[in-house]
């Protein structure tokens, strides 16, 4: 699912509302038949740890932590064993082999690819990505978004998208664009 609206209208919010970061002020957030927030805050931070990836446009990797460390950061602080397996096929899909090692500071453009990689290592059901392409060249989003879809077709992972960039949009199965925090537009493109 692509989102797409003006500055303002309410995309980042309901991504975090999604996303189990941000409180609803009304309403209900039922994912997988169950209302997100009629858990506790510890429940919550369990949902949003092992049921959730976010994926920030400004990546939100941590400076002191290599390449492994952040990307297993959410397996760890969940008190889980990392997947060896898995973070091996992330590294490399995601291209990263070889710069396990690397500091953040010490990467150019694929600091993306490890808040991808962050965001995928619990195998969640739900990827939310605020932007994810906003801050890289037109190859880098391009190769960003194969990323995303290969994520989605081979995990069945459900992916929403937060973009302004129309033919990001143009390539999800479903198009839903906000203003003033309200959906103005439901369009299913691909079933």
């Amino acid at each position: 699912v692509a989102v797409t609206g003006p500055p303002g209208s309410g995309k980042s919010t309901l991504l975090h509302i999604l996303g189990g970061v941000d409180r609803p002020t009304g309403g209900k957030v039922l994912m997988d038949g169950k209302d997100v927030y009629a858990q506790n805050e510890e429940q919550l931070a369990i949902f949003r740890r092992r049921q959730v990836g976010l994926i920030y446009q400004f990546y939100n990797l941590i400076p002191v932590l290599n390449v492994t460390e952040n990307i297993t950061l959410p397996v760890l602080m969940d008190g889980q064993k990392v997947n060896q397996n898995r973070l091996a096929e992330l590294m490399t899909t995601l291209k990263l082999t070889g710069r396990e090692n690397h500091l953040p500071n010490q990467l150019s453009g694929q600091q993306q690819r490890v808040s991808i990689g962050r965001a995928l290592m619990n195998a969640p059901a739900v990827v939310l990505a605020d932007e994810p392409t906003g801050n890289l060249d037109s190859k880098s989003s391009r190769e960003i978004v194969e990323l995303l879809k290969v994520s989605n077709e081979k995990y069945g992972q459900t992916l929403l998208v937060i973009t302004h960039d129309e033919s990001i949009a143009l390539q999800a199965d479903r198009i839903l664009s906000i203003e003033d925090g309200k959906i103005t537009r439901d369009e299913v493109i691909r079933r």
